[in-house]
């Protein structure tokens, strides 16, 4: 069997860990996590995190592996991930990667370079400060104004891409955007991606419920104990699930004002997840709508495909 890596990828809530987990046992495979806030210990609830119970003895990988408080940059994944991708290769199964987070997985499958062109530890201080005194709105305009390519990729809660374009550009003169161009990247392992999608009204309905279910489960105790600790303007805590419940935390809204601007975000960014990939990645998409009625059916369509894609790349 071909060792090509399985790439699972689409929006919060479409199904990627129940068919990752089918997949990986018909296989006899292992699962790689593709999501930046899996990597932290003590934020279960709020990344979906996938239970001992849940992964049905199916290793997984780059789960809990760091705390909260200690930053991991998508150059610390890239690293991690391909250990983990030659290991499963080398004992002859596909690794299966799984996630939503498009730039960690492209970033651990194709040869993009992480340096420390255009690093400058104290402007970028200078800038989280201007941050923390002004918002990161002001960053992100400021972005906008010397990179709007950049500033149309990045997400204006995400600080430190943020600041990374900007530390860029004032080192070099020269935007982030034309620096991290992709045109002449390629991919450094044989990889078949295969889509998630799912009914807009079907999907935003199950992140609703996600969503209140993770409320069920202790999702505010969670992010208060991470809260309690000091951890608020860490890196972790910008993850939605996180941030929404700081305002709660500190009397500027209410619980249940909170929980609604976390269905929203995670509905806006169900939004950005499908658009991203299908932008930056070569990618077979399936609708998972009636899986909800037939799982093994459309687990089984997916399976057959997977295992024509091996037997092209074993040719190859």
């Amino acid at each position: 069997m071909s060792t090509a890596t399985i790439v699972i990828v689409g929006p919060t809530a479409v199904g990627k860990t129940k068919l990752s987990i089918d997949l990986a046992k018909r296989l006899n495979s292992e699962i790689i996590n593709g999501d930046a806030f899996q990597v932290y210990r003590g934020m279960d609830i709020g990344t979906a995190k996938i239970s001992k119970e849940e992964a049905e003895g199916v290793p997984h990988h780059l789960i809990d592996i760091c705390r909260p408080e200690q930053p991991y940059t998508a150059a610390d994944y890239q690293q991690d991930a391909r250990r983990v991708i030659e290991k499963i290769r080398l004992e002859g199964k596909p690794p299966i990667l799984v996630g939503g987070t498009g730039f960690y997985i492209k970033a651990a499958l194709f040869d993009y370079q992480f340096s420390s062109t255009g690093a400058n530890p104290a402007y970028r201080r200078q800038l989280e400060q201007i941050a923390e005194c002004k918002g990161k709105g002001v960053l992100f305009e400021r972005l906008k104004q010397v990179d709007p390519v950049a500033a149309k990729r990045i997400h204006p809660n995400n600080l430190v891409r943020v600041i990374r374009a900007l530390e860029v550009y004032h080192e070099t003169g020269k935007p982030f955007s034309l620096q991290e161009s992709d045109e002449t990247v390629r991919p450094l392992y044989p990889y078949l991606c295969i889509g998630l999608s799912m009914n807009r009204q079907l999907l935003y309905r199950r992140i609703n419920e996600r969503v209140d279910q993770m409320i069920r489960e202790g999702l505010v105790d969670e992010v208060h104990e991470l809260y309690t600790r000091g951890l608020k303007d860490a890196q972790a805590m910008q993850a939605i699930g996180y941030k929404e419940f700081i305002p709660y935390f500190e009397g500027r809204t209410t619980r249940e004002a909170s929980v609604e601007q976390l269905k929203k975000n995670s509905r806006h960014y169900a939004k950005r997840q499908f658009t991203w990939f299908k932008r930056q990645m070569s990618v077979d998409w399936f609708d998972m709508s009636d899986a909800l009625v037939n799982f093994d059916a459309k687990s089984e369509e997916i399976y057959r495909f997977v295992l024509r894609k091996l037997d092209e790349h074993s040719d190859s």
